[in-house]
C-alpha cells in the first residue's frame, strides 16, 4: 500500500474544524477565520515547501492508487452534512444571531475550501459520476456555472484580458470581485450558447445546461426555505457567497500580472510560467496540490497526486493561505507583488541573456 496517499486526509481538518464551529456555537466559528486565516499563514511564513517532483514510475503508481481518488470523493458527503448540519442548527432557537452569523462564516470556509475546490478537481475528471459530483460541491456554493466557464473558458483563456477569472497588474481584489463573479456567469451562458450551436440544439430549451443549472439552485433554495425557514435561507447564501469569493480570492492570486503574448490572433500556448506556484506544504495538502497550479494551467488533465513544480514557474512569496490575506489589503499586495513580477522578469531576462 502507498501510505503516502495518505497525507491528504489533511484535508478533512477543514470539515472537522468547521464542524466544531458549527457545534458549539459562540465565537467558535470566528475561531475557523482565525485558524484559517491567521494561524495558517504564520505557520506557512516559517516553512520552505519542497520543490521535488515524483519519478515516472512514481507517478504512473499514484495515478492508479484508488485511495487519492476516495479521499477525493468523500468531500462530497462531508460537505453536504455540513450544510444540512448547519441548516438544523441555525433553525434552532436557542442560539443568539451572532452565534448563526458565525456558523455561517464556518459554513462558506468550507463551501470555499472543500466545496469548489474539490469540485474543481472533479470538474476535470472525465467520468459522468465524478462530473456529477462536481457539479453537487458546486450546488452548494450556488456557483455550477463555474463547471462551463472554468472547463471551457478560463482553460482557454487564461493569463489574458479576454479571461475574466485572470487578474490584471494593479487591478485590485475588490474591483477583480465583480468583474470575474458577473462576467463568469455572462460568459458561461455565452460558452453554452456556442455549444448548442455546434450540437444544434436550441439555446431555450432543457439541452441548455445553464438552464439547467439554475432551475435546480433556485429548487434547492425553496427546499432550505420550506424546510429550514427564512432566516436559514439567508444564512445558507451568506455561507454560499464567502465561498465563491474565496474561490475568486484564489483566482485573483493565481494568475495576478501574468499575461500570455498575443501571435497574431492567436495566443501562445498556455505554459508554467502564466500561474503562480506555490509548494508550501499547508497550502498543497489542505487544498489537494491546486498551489501547484502552474503545472495545472500547463496539462490539465493531471490529477491532483502528480502536480509538479516547473523552476521557470514565478513562486509566490508565501502559501496560499497567506497570499489571500495580503490580497485582501490592496497597497500591501501591490508592494509586495508587484515587486515579484519585477524579479521575475529580470530572473527570466538574465537566464535568457545566458543562454
Amino acid at each position: 500500500m502507498n501510505w503516502s496517499a495518505f497525507k491528504y486526509l489533511t484535508v478533512y481538518a477543514t470539515p472537522l474544524i468547521v464542524f466544531l464551529a458549527i457545534y458549539l456555537g459562540g465565537f467558535a466559528g470566528f475561531w475557523a477565520v482565525a485558524i484559517f486565516f491567521l494561524l495558517l499563514p504564520a505557520v506557512e511564513l516559517l516553512t520552505k515547501g519542497s520543490a521535488a517532483n515524483m519519478s515516472k514510475l512514481e507517478e504512473e503508481m499514484a495515478k492508479k492508487d484508488p485511495v487519492y481518488d476516495l479521499i477525493l470523493y468523500g468531500l462530497v458527503p462531508a460537505q453536504y452534512f455540513l450544510v444540512i448540519f448547519f441548516l438544523f442548527q441555525v433553525k434552532s432557537p436557542e442560539f443568539e444571531v451572532y452565534e448563526k452569523i458565525g456558523m455561517m462564516i464556518a459554513l462558506g470556509m468550507s463551501c470555499g475550501i472543500i466545496g469548489i475546490n474539490g469540485a474543481h478537481e472533479l470538474g476535470h475528471r472525465l467520468t459522468w459520476y465524478e462530473q456529477l459530483m462536481s457539479k453537487m460541491l458546486l450546488l452548494t456554493s450556488l456557483y455550477m456555472h463555474f463547471f462551463i466557464e472554468h472547463n471551457r473558458g478560463h482553460h482557454q483563456r487564461v493569463s489574458t484580458d479576454d479571461d475574466p477569472a485572470s487578474s490584471r497588474l494593479n487591478e485590485s481584489l475588490y474591483a477583480f470581485w465583480l468583474r470575474s463573479v458577473v462576467h463568469s456567469w455572462l460568459s458561461a451562458w455565452e460558452l453554452e450558447r456556442d455549444r448548442l450551436k455546434i450540437v444544434k440544439k436550441p439555446f431555450w430549451s432543457w439541452y441548455n445546461e445553464m438552464i439547467r443549472f439554475q432551475v435546480v439552485q433556485v429548487v434547492f433554495l425553496l427546499l432550505i426555505y420550506v424546510v429550514f425557514g427564512g432566516l436559514a435561507l439567508i444564512l445558507f447564501v451568506g455561507a454560499a457567497i464567502i465561498g465563491f469569493l474565496l474561490l475568486e480570492t484564489v483566482n485573483y492570486i493565481e494568475h495576478y500580472g501574468l499575461r500570455r503574448k498575443k501571435n497574431g490572433d492567436r495566443y501562445e500556448r498556455t505554459m508554467p510560467i502564466h500561474s503562480w506556484n506555490s509548494n508550501h506544504p499547508l497550502g498543497r495538502l489542505f487544498l489537494l496540490e491546486l498551489s501547484r497550479h502552474s503545472d495545472h494551467h500547463y496539462i490539465a488533465s493531471r490529477k491532483y497526486q502528480i502536480l509538479r513544480h516547473h523552476d521557470e514557474s514565478p513562486q509566490m512569496p508565501t502559501g496560499y493561505p497567506g497570499m489571500m490575506v495580503l490580497a485582501l489589503i490592496p497597497p500591501l499586495w501591490f508592494k509586495v507583488v508587484n515587486k515579484e513580477i519585477e524579479r521575475y522578469k529580470q530572473t527570466v531576462k538574465g537566464e535568457m541573456l545566458a543562454d
